[in-house]
């Protein structure tokens, strides 16, 4: 696998700090991962944080206007890449209260090939279940691991090729310094 490194997906290195959505117009709504939580950015508002032992269950990526809009979560071309809306959310289920929440961002004007988008929303999903979401607020760590997830073929995605990737990723990335 590996490209040159610098996104997965929606997720992005911008300047020094990885962020989900486009990070660099002005209006718009993205999503920063740092060492004490995702922090949701906002125009005209200071954001809201999401400490990372609030993260359950549940964590995926979807694409539409609104974030219930179901019918374009899935939406994939031919060629590979994900279709739909210039909107996307990260939804997840906190804990202390429990509920359902779901933060927004603004898609890049680049593409996203479903390959990277379904393995970063596996590797969210994959350190939320293992306990350890707060490696994703080690820059470090976050380059290691898209490095090693990025790029390879833009096929044959499956449940098991995501979780083998995955997986393996976890192993070489080491532990972080979190």
């Amino acid at each position: 696998m590996g490209t040159d490194g610098t996104h997965l997906g929606p997720l992005e290195l911008t300047g020094e700090r990885w962020t989900v959505g486009d990070a660099t117009r002005p209006d718009a709504h993205w999503v920063e991962l740092r060492p004490d939580g995702l922090h949701q950015h906002e125009p005209d508002s200071e954001g809201r944080l999401i400490p990372w032992s609030r993260l359950m269950t549940g964590i995926r990526l979807t694409w539409g206007k609104h974030s219930w809009d179901t019918n374009s979560r899935g939406m994939y071309t031919l060629g590979g890449m994900v279709a739909g809306s210039d909107r996307g959310w990260l939804h997840m289920t906190l804990r202390h209260p429990y509920e359902d929440d779901q933060l927004r961002f603004d898609r890049h004007a680049r593409p996203y090939r479903a390959v990277d988008t379904l393995r970063l929303q596996r590797l969210l999903r994959q350190l939320v279940d293992d306990g350890k979401p707060h490696l994703l607020g080690d820059p470090m760590w976050v380059g290691r691991a898209v490095a090693g997830l990025s790029g390879g073929k833009n096929s044959w995605i499956t449940q098991r090729s995501l979780r083998q990737a995955v997986t393996e990723v976890l192993a070489t990335a080491g532990p972080g310094t979190r």
